[in-house]
């Protein structure tokens, strides 16, 4: 296969999202110093937007009372916003809901008056995240990531006028990859469609330029079907070896050799792939604020201190080449 992708220019002649989904990091707080120095670093990288993921959780997938999660304060987001601000970012503040031991993909009520429930519980969140991003003039809101099981509900319309009466900004939700993004049936209420994208690469360079394109000339499609701007809320894979067969797997999941060629070879498709399209909204997944994290040695998700930085300075230059990566996928 080629070790070399070729990223054009396209990407300059679009406006949109260009960057990262990013995780506050314990001991690494938002608006302390070494998130100043996370954030310089995505600066050099030329990026111009961060997601600022925000967790909402949940004891079980039947449960019908959300919650904030404890990792930071609705406080801390308000710094988070500022000091991603100050470093001329635009800012998305994008839900998450956590639930112990599964997905959010797999909440699901156990009868009407549960989801009745869970929506006025998850609505009463979502009107106080959105009172913080717009005190803060957070550019957009994502109302929810991957809510597989709730997103056919006829409660949405409602939810969304809701936030909607609190938040003038842009507002978005990403689906999941795996038949949910082309049911969603409120599109047409919101600004911006966002998909997260990890499907199965296969055991070859072949098969995964097949899936990749499948996946961006359908996000092309969903486009035309909706009328709305289309994007991608998050995509990437490990940085491990094998992480091309399930790219959703978490180093938690399986241990594997760490292998960054892959995870850069892969996130360079993805990003050629998109720019061909003029796909102009694209949040990686993902960033930290510990400005410390990743490095050669470590498996997971995150790009730093990796080959796939390389990727992103390519990516929001005018035009470039990432020469000398070649994926080290097993031979079919």
């Amino acid at each position: 296969m080629a070790a070399c992708v070729r990223i054009t220019g396209a990407r300059a002649a679009t406006t949109g999202w260009h960057g990262v989904n990013l995780i506050r990091t314990p001991g690494s707080p938002f608006g302390g110093e070494a998130c100043a120095q996370s954030f310089s670093a995505l600066k050099a990288l030329g990026v111009d937007s961060v997601a600022l993921v925000f967790f909402l959780w949940q004891a079980r997938p039947d449960s019908n009372k959300v919650v904030l999660g404890n990792d930071y304060t609705l406080d801390e987001l308000a710094d988070g916003i500022r000091q991603a601000h100050s470093f001329g970012f635009k800012v998305m503040v994008k839900v998450h809901v956590w639930v112990p031991g599964t997905w959010a993909g797999a909440i699901a009520a156990v009868d009407e008056a549960g989801w009745g429930q869970w929506f006025a519980s998850y609505g009463d969140q979502l009107e106080r995240l959105a009172a913080v991003a717009a005190q803060q003039k957070a550019e957009s809101l994502a109302l929810g990531t991957e809510l597989k099981g709730t997103s056919s509900r006829p409660e949405w319309p409602d939810l969304i006028r809701r936030v909607r009466s609190r938040f003038g900004g842009q507002l978005s939700y990403v689906a999941h990859w795996d038949g949910e993004f082309s049911a969603v049936p409120f599109w047409g209420l919101l600004d911006l469609a966002l998909v997260s994208l990890y499907p199965p690469l296969g055991d070859s360079a072949a098969s995964a330029d097949r899936t990749i394109t499948e996946f961006a000339d359908r996000l092309v499609a969903l486009g035309r079907q909706t009328g709305k701007p289309v994007g991608v809320g998050e995509v990437g894979l490990r940085s491990a070896s094998g992480a091309n067969e399930r790219p959703w797997e978490g180093a938690e999941e399986r241990q594997a050799v760490p292998d960054p060629a892959l995870q850069a070879w892969v996130l360079a498709r993805w990003l050629a792939a998109f720019e061909e399209r003029h796909i102009g909204d694209v949040l990686i997944w993902r960033w930290f604020t510990d400005p410390q994290s990743g490095g050669p040695t470590d498996t997971d998700f995150t790009i730093q201190n990796k080959e796939a930085e390389k990727v992103i300075g390519c990516w929001t230059s005018d035009a470039c080449e990432v020469r000398g990566i070649a994926p080290l996928f097993p031979t079919p």
